[in-house]
């Protein structure tokens, strides 16, 4: 915080923009501000063991995002029948050119 010790309540919305920038600008929420104006891919790990190498297009405090030129990675094990041997794990991916995803089902994200 800038320094301010008012509650959000009392403060103007001019105040309250302020300090949402700076929060943007300083704070976790940075690495994706960075991103989409330098127009950089991240790496999202997803809740869902997924990943995604995407830019970011736009994002809020919750970390909803809207992303462009989209490849998600997942692995996925093969089931074999009864008695069969474990196959191995297959990496899988896809893409995707435009994609919202929801903030909940962000774990991480890193700058490329």
């Amino acid at each position: 915080m800038s320094g301010q010790t008012k509650p959000k309540s009392e403060m103007t919305e001019e105040e309250l923009m302020l300090m949402e920038e700076e929060e943007f600008t300083t704070g976790p929420l940075s690495v994706l501000q960075r991103a989409v104006k330098s127009n950089s891919q991240v790496l999202i790990s997803c809740r869902n063991n997924h990943k995604l190498l995407a830019r970011v297009k736009a994002f809020d405090r919750h970390c909803n995002m809207v992303l462009e030129n989209v490849k998600e990675m997942w692995t996925e094990t093969p089931s074999a029948g009864k008695g069969a041997k474990k196959l191995k794990p297959v990496n899988k991916d896809r893409f995707i050119s435009k994609l919202f995803i929801r903030g909940d089902t962000v774990i991480l994200v890193l700058k490329n």
